[in-house]
């Protein structure tokens, strides 16, 4: 079957949830055959790392509508690679490689909606992209409820690889830890509404009565400081570890005993299912699409968002069950082997891309 050339487009310079998806299934279609390429910005973190691993690259400002200039720089990219999917990830973009893409007539234009936010441009899903991709069943609900046609979105779940076998992780001895340490997990951009600050105020209490309790939060960020700052005046910057960015993610969830993510909004969150692979228990919050992961009591708990004091007791459950822990672990592990792959991800993407074209053959 013929490849597929698929342009992707990222007007946001910054790496996300959103962004790692992206260059997931980057990656995975070209491992597949098909031609995949990329237009963003010059300081894109996306354009950086995928020009890291080989793809071929463009830069376009994509500022919104009226950037007429990277309008005409994309349809002169469109017309001269003569991609058959343009796939556009956020507001700008869309706006301005969407509509430069159905100007020169690219067959198929094709809108990610990444996130649990209300939407800025109904035409950004309704005028300019043919079909439209949710991210999570709730994301669809959403886009639906705002006035997108039904016929035109389909969920794509997020997929991860398959974490490599890890004998022994290396976290304990870098924090200095022993194996009686209990350790629990975070890893999350430091910016609003991910639930940092309420993930200190459930484990303070916690940390003055348990001596080997301890906290990690991996992932940088625009708030990394406030977060620093607010865990040194506590005074507990030995038992809240801020990691940063790391690459090395399996290696930090295989030194800990649970992983929380407390946000309070979430369109379906990848770091659960990381975590879940990893066969850690998880607690998260009972927002958006986060529900379509965690079952309360089968493979996690969920708690109300913006509620330390539940989310304290939860911690309480998992820290001092070690049996439960081992039981929500194994079932969120089986439920990540079933599903959430990244193959699974990659041939529903490629299926959808194959099956809108014929449709739009069809009606041309």
């Amino acid at each position: 079957m013929k490849a597929l050339k698929v342009l992707h487009s990222e007007s946001s310079r910054g790496w996300g949830g959103q962004e790692v998806r992206t260059l997931k299934e980057m990656l995975a279609l070209r491992e597949r055959g098909h031609i995949v390429e990329l237009v963003c910005p010059r300081d894109a973190g996306i354009g950086v790392r995928s020009a890291e691993l080989g793809f071929n690259v463009h830069h376009a400002r994509m500022r919104g509508v009226g950037d007429v200039r990277s309008m005409m720089s994309v349809q002169a990219l469109l017309r001269g690679r003569a991609f058959d999917v343009l796939n556009t990830h956020s507001g700008h973009d869309s706006l301005v490689a969407g509509t430069a893409a159905r100007l020169v007539g690219t067959p198929l234009v094709v809108r990610t909606r990444h996130l649990a936010l209300p939407i800025s441009s109904l035409a950004t899903y309704n005028w300019i992209p043919h079909r439209v991709i949710a991210v999570s069943q709730y994301v669809r609900r959403y886009l639906i409820s705002a006035g997108v046609s039904a016929d035109r979105v389909e969920t794509i779940y997020d997929g991860i690889v398959k974490p490599e076998y890890i004998a022994q992780s290396t976290l304990r001895a870098e924090l200095g830890l022993g194996p009686d340490a209990v350790i629990c997990c975070m890893v999350a951009i430091m910016r609003d509404k991910k639930g940092h600050e309420d993930l200190i105020a459930a484990a303070q209490p916690l940390l003055a009565g348990r001596p080997n309790l301890h906290i990690v939060m991996a992932g940088n960020g625009e708030r990394f400081d406030t977060i620093k700052n607010v865990v040194d005046g506590l005074g507990l910057g030995r038992r809240i570890h801020l990691l940063g960015f790391r690459a090395d993610i399996p290696n930090v969830l295989r030194g800990c005993d649970l992983f929380v993510l407390p946000t309070h909004q979430e369109a379906l969150g990848q770091a659960y299912i990381e975590a879940m692979a990893a066969g850690l228990p998880v607690i998260g919050t009972d927002v958006d699409g986060v529900p379509e992961l965690i079952k309360h009591n089968l493979n996690g708990l969920l708690v109300p968002p913006k509620s330390p004091d539940e989310l304290r007791a939860a911690l309480v459950q998992l820290i001092d069950n070690p049996e439960q822990r081992t039981r929500l672990g194994e079932a969120g592990r089986r439920i990540t082997e079933g599903r959430f792959s990244i193959d699974d991800m990659a041939d529903e993407t490629i299926d959808f891309y194959r099956r809108s074209l014929c449709r739009r053959e069809y009606h041309a």
